[in-house]
């Protein structure tokens, strides 16, 4: 009779394996300087894996990040494009869900930190339900908490060029609205993932995030998901203009049920209808057993055969999408 070996061993064999080819080469990569830009424009800088900066309508926002070299004992294998030092002031902070390739709490304490030594008013964090618990004593100045379709707005006007100015205030509401004084909009939309930091807390939410605002593109970064029938509601409801989506950990196949190929990112990325993909959570931590160099050509490939290369914007970390956007100022002034 032949014997299985119990799930959690192969499972921890597997983690063994990945943590020790995480630090089988050296940290490769550069850091940059984020761009200086007008509250006219828009600009997204990719830190590394899920991690971005975004400055929008006068705004500096973070996603999902993580300036950490090891998530416990598995090490990154290219830096973080910038340095928390090095970051604007942060008007908010949106997490995805409690993963800690998307939740760093010393990433996150040392972002609060930083404003606070600047004599800068600490960010808001956003996550979803059932994940407040995990950032309240990392010293942010208030948090909130989304489920899908809900909605949090940042009201004030576009920050100046001294960056002292401070948040005015911020409403949850139920679908989105717009008003001369909401200056960006945070929406939760839906993904098929899962959120549980450990193993028994499956009562976590998770999710992605739609971004809006009066003098910009609308941005939608998707969080960790496998391919589903969400996105065109996601289209249907809030039309990005940028998508951020994952092209990575999706090997072997049962990988799929959690995460895109390259292929399935970018047809959801057509699902979506928006102008510019942005592919994230590729080539910073060895997540899943394909090759750490196939997840980026193959996207490519995929997107000539679709006619679509043109609409695809890979970033190396530290570097920038920007765009001064004069179509969304044009569209709002119209309204």
């Amino acid at each position: 009779m032949t014997l299985r070996m119990p799930f959690w061993l192969s499972k921890l064999g597997q983690l063994w394996r990945l943590v020790r080819e995480s630090h089988a080469l050296p940290l490769a990569g550069v850091e940059s300087k984020p761009p200086q830009i007008s509250p006219a424009e828009t600009s997204i800088t990719f830190i590394g894996h899920s991690s971005f900066l975004v400055q929008t309508a006068g705004k500096a926002l973070l996603i999902d990040p993580v300036f950490a070299t090891r998530l416990i004992v598995l090490r990154r294998q290219r830096r973080p494009g910038l340095r928390i030092a090095d970051l604007p002031q942060i008007d908010a902070v949106l997490l995805t869900h409690a993963h800690m390739d998307h939740l760093n709490r010393p990433s996150l304490r040392a972002i609060t930190r930083e404003m606070r030594q600047r004599g800068l008013p600490v960010p808001l964090a956003i996550v979803p339900k059932g994940v407040e618990d995990l950032v309240q004593d990392l010293g942010f100045s208030r948090i909130e908490t989304l489920e899908w379709w809900q909605s949090v707005q940042l009201r004030g006007d576009a920050r100046p060029a001294n960056r002292n100015s401070h948040l005015i205030g911020v409403a949850k509401i139920d679908t989105l609205q717009h008003s001369s004084t909401i200056t960006i909009t945070f929406t939760a939309t839906p993904a098929r993932h899962w959120g549980a930091r450990m193993f028994r807390d499956t009562h976590r939410g998770y999710g992605g995030y739609v971004i809006s605002s009066t003098a910009g593109p609308t941005i939608y970064h998707s969080g960790d998901t496998a391919y589903f029938d969400g996105f065109p509601e996601i289209a249907r409801r809030l039309h990005p203009e940028i998508a951020m989506l994952p092209i990575g950990a999706y090997f072997p196949d049962s990988y799929r049920s959690v995460h895109t190929s390259p292929e399935e990112a970018l047809r959801a990325f057509l699902d979506l209808g928006a102008e510019v993909m942005i592919p994230m959570h590729y080539g910073t931590f060895r997540l899943g057993r394909e090759p750490m160099d196939e997840p980026l050509p193959r996207l490519l490939q995929a997107a000539t055969q679709a006619g679509v290369s043109d609409r695809v914007e890979a970033l190396a970390e530290g570097q920038s999408w920007i765009s001064a956007e004069p179509a969304a100022i044009e569209r709002d002034g119209a309204a």
